[in-house]
This record gives structure tokens, C-alpha cells and sequence, in this order.
């Protein structure tokens, strides 16, 4: 895959519970009483937690040994963890806590710092997912983490794993599409880079919301009903490749249930996370989404976000008391939270003092990059772009999202980063350096000698009659989404596919950059010369957009996530699947209800691009799709599988891509494989890609080596056998298919591994 280096495999550790550890003494069934604490440091080069010989778990166990039972409880809830010398939050007193403990401040962040200025509004995760290129995720990922530290911001709230399992679901740009591999590996580079280690900064990154929250609609009151296989092959494996590729300092449960349990208080944290999948960090709710003390304290949560409400001294001293918890597991969970901070480097690179302004050219250069590798071409009928800027050219814009002016409150600002309803509605980020397409085409096209016109669309028949006077009619198309609620339809926003049909039907050639945050339905697609999706594009999506439909940049996004022709042909489609049904059969909620809505995954493991390959279905555009103002062909494929002994295996892939366009292009090359029948999964699978940059007429001979470890490490070669409950390596006939998308099967190989 393509630029890998940074994604160094985490070494596995395991944190040990047992009382002797935390020097307890231990009556079976009895209250645990803590040992005397040791005298407090009196300068921080004193304190044994301090000593940077020593391990960070070393250093942990040191403080815990040096805190009294309340000052240990500080560290199971965000807000007296990470404000060392408050002593009240909420009504809540404890005691200050040690000295030389720091300060730590989280920050939302998906696809940014979160912040009112001073930092970068990157293009979405959606469209980082689009780039399918690992080294941009972790340069995304440094960014972030150096804009969070000069904002005084030393935890990241990201980046977020889902499963795409539906289109409407409100978060969707905040992830990386629906396949685990490619959401997986992604994730890794970007917590590699938000935590990578600088003399400059300490930085945490985080995994968030496990797991199967795959729905805004009823978020906090709802259970997704999943079978074991689907969880594990579908929505957990992206943690296991992420955990596999990266050491994040915390994974956060989500609001939902998982199969009638709460996510903060399921044995899931501890016996899948914590367990099977060996993570050593700490276990963080979301804000809200605790329901218990002993059940979540005991199930594997380590600390209870923002204010303290069910790990309050009070709970936790009563449930003590009562043998429903034990010291061991409050010591464990403290020390996971102070591990995972001491290793990230926060006690040894505390914050600075003042908020810095950290958003610089090359972070502006970078959101411009990413903004034009994750945009994706997925119609150019007749070679309708590039444009060629000239004199005399006449470009007309329609849609209010291509200028600064609002119209009806809605601009370019409006698709600048993700929605949030409050305050009347705002962007989650500042989006304070913005460059508008307009801006940006203008520049273009009047150096040139052309003109441009920018027309909102509000009145369709004057839009018509504008776009039949340009050389070329460029429409704005936007969706918006975010946090909080779910699309109601696949449809464009603001009347956009009706300005989209009114100009098609007037103008000479029509071109539609797509602004949305999930699939849309195209009704229109067959009247217009070019579709190209430039996603949430950030603060830098003028230049980009322009560079792209100019043809400075050849277009070299695919897609993460499969658009369907409509919403009636997606997995998710009866209403027991989504949004979930009451125990009345309905889907809308009785007044004053509290009851859970019942969200039943009986697609199974049909999700994304295999609901559409096994079904049948044919989607508007499938995964992985994306054009480019060349072409490539696809040759000599030929897979090795070579045996390791002990029942492993690794494979070698190879085969020839040539550019067979007139002009340099970069393709993603996609590799999928077919598990034999007796596995019983629904289609093939993404097993691994490559990115080519080649010249006109120049062919790569591309290979792609996947260690025994790789195959493990992603479960390439795996499915999860229930009966077992297990792990198993499929033996029989494997097909390898590679090709530019899902359905380009360029060449087809067959291996058999036994």
C-alpha cells in the first residue's frame, strides 16, 4: 500500500489487575484497603513518577502509591483527571491532586482541531478516505497534532471508526467509507501522526465511538442488534487493524447498546478490546454515555467523560463498600489512564502557557492537497474536462455553495466542514481562511481573458437563461450533515437537483461539483457532461476545485463508499434495519418514551459493497471507483502464495499497470480476494492497493508483498467461525481479482491454500 513507513506494528503489552501489583491488601470478598501512601514529592525532580528511567507504567504505579484513595478516583472521570488542582466540578469535591501532574485539555477533531481560530479547516475524513493514501493520513495527523498543542490541546477526540452501514447516517464524513481494511490502516496512520513524538509537543490520539454506532437517530436510546460474525468481521475489525497498526492512548464507547447492553458497561471492552484484541490504553465514554458504576467500572471503562456523575467518590465509595467493585480494578483503571498519559509524553511536556495561532502555509498547502486527492471524478462523459482556460471563455457558477455571499444563510462556508444544529446551525470548524471556488475559478479564467458569472439558483428559469449564454455551466451541488441527526433522503440539498436539471437543459456543456458529506442520487447524471465530488473540502477547496476541473491536477480520488441510484437499493432498507423499530411495530417514538428502538443488523455481513455484489444490485457508482483524464490498463497478474509453516502463509502479488492516456495520471490500484465457498462470505474483499504515478505510455510492474504477519494483522485471509468462536483461515480456492474499482476485474488468479 502506498506510503506505509510510518505505520510501525504497536508491541504488544498487557497491563497486569492483580492487587499484589498495586502493593493491596487483599481479602478475597473482602473491602481492599490500600497501603499508607508515601510521603508527597517536594519538587517534581523528587517524585518517583517523574523519573523518565523508569517505564510509564513504572512511573504510574509510583503516583498511585503516592495518592490517597480520592486522589486515585480523580484520574476515572476527564474533568478532575485533567485539571490537577480544581478540586470542584459540578458539586463534586476531591482532594488536589499530587504536583507535577499535568494539565491535559481534550479537543474534538475528526477532521480538525476543533477550535474558534488559529488552526486549519482540513477536507473531511470522508474525503481523506478518498486519497486511499496512508501518508497523507499521517500527515494530516501531524498537523493536527501540532495545531492541538499550540491551541493547548493535548487530547484528540479522533479519529472516529465506522461502517457506513447506512448513507444517511449523520457522521458519515467523519469517517473513512465502509470498508474495515482501508478504515483500519487509515485510522493507524492518522494516530501515528497525531502522536507522533516531537520535542516539541505531546499529543494524544483516540478511537472512537466503539462500536456498531452506526446511526445518529435515537443515538443514546437505541441497541444495535448485531450478530457475532458481523461484529467482528464488519464493525470491530477496523479497531483491530488500527490497534494493530498504532498504539492510540484511548479508544471511546459509544452512546448505543450492543445487543440490549449499554457499549460503556458491555463485556465487549474487556473481553474483546482489552482481551482478544490486547489494547492497553484506557477505556473513555462519550459525554453522557455512562449508565452505571460497578457495571462499567467492572466491564472494562476506565474513565467516565467530562464531569464526574457515576464515578463520583461517593458511587465508588459505596460500591466498595458493598463488594460490587474491587481497589485492583480502581487501580487498574487508573493506572491505564496514567500509562497511557505518561507514555504520550504529557507529564514531561506539559502545555504551553499562551494559545498560539498554529494553522501555517504548509498545513494550508497540505489542506489544498488533500482536498484535490480526495476528490473523485465519477463522470466525464466525452472528455468534458479538463477546461481549458482561454480568452474570451465565458464560465457561469450556479449554487449558493460555490461563493462567500450567503443566500438564505447558506455559502461556501455553509460546506466548508461537517453541520452542528446549534445556534441556528454552524460549522464545527472555523473555516477562517476560506477560499471560495468562485474565487479561485475566477483567478483561473479572468488571466486568461475569460469571464465568470456566479448565479445562487434560487430562480430556476433565470438560471436556465444565464447558463444558455456561457461556454461551460459550472452547478454546485451540496448535502448538509453532521452530528446530532441523520439525512432524512439521499437527495440534494437547497433544491439542487432541480438546478442541476434547469441548467443541464440550457447549457452548451454542464459540469456538477458535488459538496456532501455521504452518497447522493443522481437523477440528473445522465444529462450532464462531468460529476466531480469534492466532499467537505476544507478552508483551501477554491484552489482546489479549480485545479482540478482546470486540469493542473488530474483527478485521482476513489470512492470509499458505494453511492447507490437510490436510497430503496441499500442495505439497510427495511425499517427493522433502519432506523429500528419500538416493541409496537412502529419506528416513530411514543411521546414520553424512554423505551430502546430496536436497530436489527440482519443484513448480517452485507454491508457496503458486498450487500451490492451479492444481491446483485448494480449502484450508480461503485467502491473504489474514481476516474482521471487518463486511462489505465491492467496485465500479467500473478499471486504466490508461499507457505511459512505452522499452517501461516504469506502472498505475493504482481502485475503490470500502464498509463495509456496522453497525460501523467496517478491510479489506485485495487487488489480484492475471494475466500473459498465453504467461508460463506456474501462477495470479495479489499485486500490490498497500491498508488502508481505514471507518464503517458509508461507501464509499472507493480508488486505487493503481504507478510504472514499483514495477512494476521488484517485478517485477509480469515473469517470468524462462530461455532468456534474463532478466527479461521479459509483453505481452498482463493480468486484474486485487481483493477481500478470494485467491479473493474481487469485480471483474475486463482490460488489455493490449503
Amino acid at each position: 500500500m502506498s506510503s506505509t513507513p510510518t505505520l510501525a506494528r504497536r508491541p504488544k503489552r498487557r497491563l497486569l489487575a492483580t492487587a499484589a501489583v498495586f502493593g493491596l491488601v487483599v481479602s478475597p470478598l473482602a473491602v481492599l484497603t490500600p497501603m499508607e501512601p508515601a510521603a508527597a514529592a517536594t519538587s517534581c525532580a523528587d517524585a518517583a513518577w517523574m523519573d523518565r528511567s523508569k517505564t510509564p507504567t513504572q512511573r504510574a504505579r509510583a503516583l498511585l502509591a503516592a495518592s490517597t484513595q480520592h486522589q486515585k478516583y480523580r484520574w476515572l472521570v476527564e474533568q478532575p483527571a485533567n485539571s490537577p488542582q480544581q478540586t470542584t466540578f459540578s458539586g463534586v469535591t476531591y482532594p488536589a491532586q499530587l504536583d507535577c501532574t499535568p494539565t491535559v485539555i481534550y479537543t474534538d477533531g475528526p477532521e480538525g482541531v476543533r477550535a474558534d481560530s488559529g488552526v486549519t479547516t482540513f477536507p473531511s475524513q470522508i474525503s481523506l478516505a478518498s486519497t486511499w493514501d496512508t501518508g497523507l493520513a499521517h500527515a494530516k495527523g501531524v498537523a493536527m497534532g501540532d495545531e492541538a498543542f499550540d491551541q493547548r490541546r493535548n487530547g484528540i477526540l479522533a479519529p472516529g471508526l465506522a461502517s457506513a452501514r447506512t448513507p444517511l447516517a449523520g457522521r458519515t464524513p467523519e469517517y473513512f467509507g465502509e470498508d474495515a481494511v482501508l478504515s483500519g490502516r487509515l485510522a493507524a496512520a492518522q494516530v501515528n501522526g497525531i502522536q507522533h513524538p516531537t520535542g516539541k509537543r505531546a499529543v494524544m490520539a483516540e478511537l472512537k465511538h466503539y462500536v456498531a454506532n452506526e446511526q445518529e437517530l435515537d443515538r443514546q436510546t437505541s441497541s444495535s442488534n448485531v450478530g457475532e460474525r458481523a461484529l467482528r468481521e464488519i464493525y470491530e475489525l477496523p479497531y483491530e487493524i488500527a490497534l494493530n497498526y498504532s498504539s492510540p492512548a484511548n479508544i471511546m464507547c459509544s452512546y448505543n447498546q450492543i445487543n440490549g447492553t449499554y457499549a460503556c458497561e458491555n463485556k465487549r471492552l474487556n473481553n474483546v478490546l482489552k482481551n482478544d484484541l490486547g489494547f492497553d490504553g484506557y477505556i473513555v465514554s462519550d459525554f453522557g454515555a455512562v449508565h452505571s458504576t460497578a457495571e462499567a467500572l467492572n466491564n472494562g471503562l476506565d474513565q467516565e467523560l467530562n464531569r464526574p456523575v457515576w464515578f463520583t467518590p461517593e458511587k465508588l465509595d459505596a460500591a466498595l463498600a458493598a463488594g460490587q467493585i474491587t481497589q485492583a480494578r480502581i487501580d487498574e483503571a487508573a493506572t491505564r489512564v496514567l500509562t497511557a498519559y505518561i507514555t504520550a509524553g504529557l507529564f514531561d511536556r506539559p502545555m504551553a502557557a499562551e494559545v498560539t495561532d498554529g494553522s501555517t502555509a504548509a498545513h494550508k498547502d497540505l489542506a489544498r492537497m488533500l482536498a484535490e486527492d480526495g476528490s473523485v471524478l465519477l463522470r466525464n462523459d466525452r472528455n468534458t474536462l479538463p477546461l481549458t482556460a482561454k480568452k474570451n471563455l465565458k464560465v457561469a457558477l450556479f449554487g449558493p455553495t460555490a461563493s462567500d455571499t450567503p443566500t438564505d444563510g447558506v455559502s461556501a462556508r455553509t460546506i466548508c466542514s461537517l453541520y452542528l444544529p446549534f445556534g441556528g446551525g454552524r460549522n464545527t470548524m472555523p473555516c477562517e481562511d476560506l477560499v471560495t471556488p468562485e474565487t479561485a475559478i475566477r483567478q483561473v479564467v479572468e488571466a486568461a481573458g475569460g469571464t465568470v458569472t456566479w448565479d445562487a439558483g434560487t430562480d430556476l428559469v433565470a438560471a436556465a437563461a444565464q447558463a444558455a449564454t456561457a461556454d461551460v455551466a459550472i452547478v454546485f451541488g451540496y448535502q448538509r450533515m453532521g452530528e446530532f441527526s441523520d439525512l432524512p433522503d439521499l437527495l440534494l440539498h437547497g433544491n439542487g437537483d432541480a438546478l442541476i436539471e434547469a441548467v443541464a437543459k440550457r447549457a452548451k456543456k454542464t459540469v456538477v461539483v458535488l459538496q456532501t458529506g455521504s452518497a447522493v442520487e443522481m437523477p440528473w447524471v445522465k444529462q450532464v457532461g462531468a460529476v466531480l465530488e469534492t466532499w467537505y473540502a476544507g478552508e483551501q477547496m477554491g484552489p482546489a476545485v479549480a485545479n482540478l476541473l482546470f486540469g493542473k491536477v488530474n483527478p485521482s480520488g476513489k470512492l470509499p463508499m458505494t453511492f447507490p441510484k437510490s436510497l430503496a437499493d441499500t442495505p439497510a432498507r427495511t425499517d427493522g434495519q433502519y432506523p429500528g423499530a419500538f416493541s409496537d411495530g412502529s419506528t416513530t417514538r411514543p411521546v414520553g418514551s424512554n423505551e430502546i428502538r430496536q436497530v436489527d443488523y440482519t443484513e448480517g455481513l452485507k454491508v457496503g459493497y458486498r450487500w451490492y455484489a451479492a444481491e446483485h444490485v448494480q449502484p450508480l457508482f461503485e467502491f473504489g471507483h474514481g476516474l482521471s483524464y487518463t486511462t489505465y490498463h491492467y496485465s500479467r497478474l500473478r499471486v504466490t502464495p508461499i507457505a511459512s509453516g505452522k499452517g501461516k502463509w504469506s502472498l505475493q502479488v504482481r502485475f503490470d499497470v500502464k498509463n495509456t492516456g496522453k497525460v501523467k495520471g496517478t491510479e489506485t490500484a485495487q487488489v480484492y480476494l475471494q475466500l473459498p465457498s465453504s467461508a460463506k462470505e456474501p462477495a470479495k474483499r479489499l485486500l490490498a492497493w497500491e498508488k502508481v504515478t505514471l507518464k503517458p505510455g509508461e507501464t509499472r510492474k507493480v508488486e505487493i508483498r503481504l507478510s504472514a504477519q499483514d495477512l494476521a494483522d488484517q485478517r485477509l485471509l480469515q473469517y470468524w467461525n462462530e461455532k468456534k468462536a474463532a478466527w479461521q483461515t479459509a483453505t481452498g480456492i482463493h480468486k484474486v481479482t485487481v483493477g481500478g474499482s470494485y467491479d473493474t476485474d481487469l485480471s483474475a488468479y486463482s490460488v489455493v491454500i490449503k
